[in-house]
């Protein structure tokens, strides 16, 4: 089983690099579906298709790392429906993600895509990595965050500018706990066990999704009746 890097914040000192690992806590955690947002198309049980990146090379390197903080679910998806992934870093808990090494315009691409934004714009990171935190608007995904740093490099994703206990927790929807569940079996380095209970676990599925249910979507027992909706 493959060793997650276990990320430390911080701010990341020099000049801002032409590469940066984009770390995903939600469904870009796995391959097929990150390559939607890179290449253009439509995910899988997903209502949206992606104009895609500027450039359209993938990935040239994907890592299984665990960030400070904690994963919850709100709000209200159009893509999946139900609750979609937020990540809160003031929080003392750890979060299972996956980090692809991307350009910097990638990851800029990528982030304007999250806010329904066109892609095709330059971020200016300097604020993020030298502070660890830079909001670029009042939405969600519109806040940058600096996790730490693999191999010199900064560890990059997005979140919204309130917290885990500031808004309403969402039940998600089961495409899109599937597509989170097989990101991170996909990363190798936590086992399905861990995985559907530490999903289990995150505010917004506790009370409607059991360790079992999770288990199902991505190891699905045919000698089972299934208790998912459709």
């Amino acid at each position: 089983m493959t060793i997650a890097h276990r990320i430390e914040p911080g701010p990341v000192s020099g000049p801002p690099p032409q590469r940066v690992w984009y770390a995903s806590y939600g469904s870009n955690m796995h391959l097929d579906r990150l390559a939607q947002y890179i290449v253009g198309g439509q995910p899988p049980g997903a209502a949206r298709a992606y104009p895609g990146c500027r450039d359209r090379s993938l990935p040239a390197r994907s890592i299984p790392v665990e960030l400070r903080g904690t994963l919850y679910f709100a709000t209200q998806s159009p893509v999946w429906g139900g609750g979609r992934a937020f990540y809160d870093p003031r929080r003392d808990d750890r979060v299972p993600a996956r980090a692809h090494l991307v350009s910097a315009g990638q990851f800029a691409d990528i982030a304007a895509q999250e806010m329904y934004k066109e892609p095709g714009t330059d971020l200016d990171l300097t604020e993020v990595l030298n502070v660890g935190i830079a909001a670029l608007g009042t939405g969600r995904y519109e806040t940058l965050v600096c996790a730490g740093a693999v191999d010199g490099l900064p560890v990059l994703t997005f979140t919204a500018p309130w917290g885990v206990d500031d808004v309403s927790w969402t039940e998600p929807s089961p495409a899109y706990m599937r597509s989170l569940a097989s990101g991170l079996v996909e990363a190798g380095a936590w086992g399905v066990d861990a995985i559907t209970a530490y999903l289990a676990a995150r505010p917004g599925a506790v009370g409607h999704w059991t360790e079992r249910r999770i288990k199902d979507l991505v190891q699905p027992d045919p000698s089972r009746p299934s208790d998912r909706p459709e």
